[in-house]
């Protein structure tokens, strides 16, 4: 089993904080991402509509990880919020101890 010491295990979780990296495994991880995003950005779900060329119930699509949600408009919302999406090789032992900080 793979161990971390917990200092830096909590000196990781600071830094994703701060920086805004958050791990999302299922569409309403990614919903809940995205609305931390525009509110911390001080947008309602229309103002962000209105940015990105979308309806406020196709936002509220997204922020609730429902799944007839379309990638490209994911993409655009991203972008608009000034994210972008990586993906990564799952790293099991490493995700859990960081879950349990999260």
């Amino acid at each position: 089993m793979f161990y971390t010491p917990n200092w830096i295990v909590r000196v990781y979780v600071i830094w994703r904080i701060h920086f805004g990296m958050y791990l999302a495994r299922d569409p309403k991880q990614l919903g809940n991402i995205i609305r931390r995003a525009r509110k911390r950005l001080g947008l309602s779900q229309k103002q962000l509509g209105e940015k990105t060329a979308m309806r406020q119930a196709t936002i509220s699509l997204l922020e609730t990880g429902n799944a007839a949600a379309r990638l490209e408009n994911l993409l655009t919302v991203l972008a608009a919020l000034e994210l972008e999406l990586q993906v990564t090789p799952r790293a099991k032992d490493w995700d859990k101890e960081m879950e349990n900080y999260l």
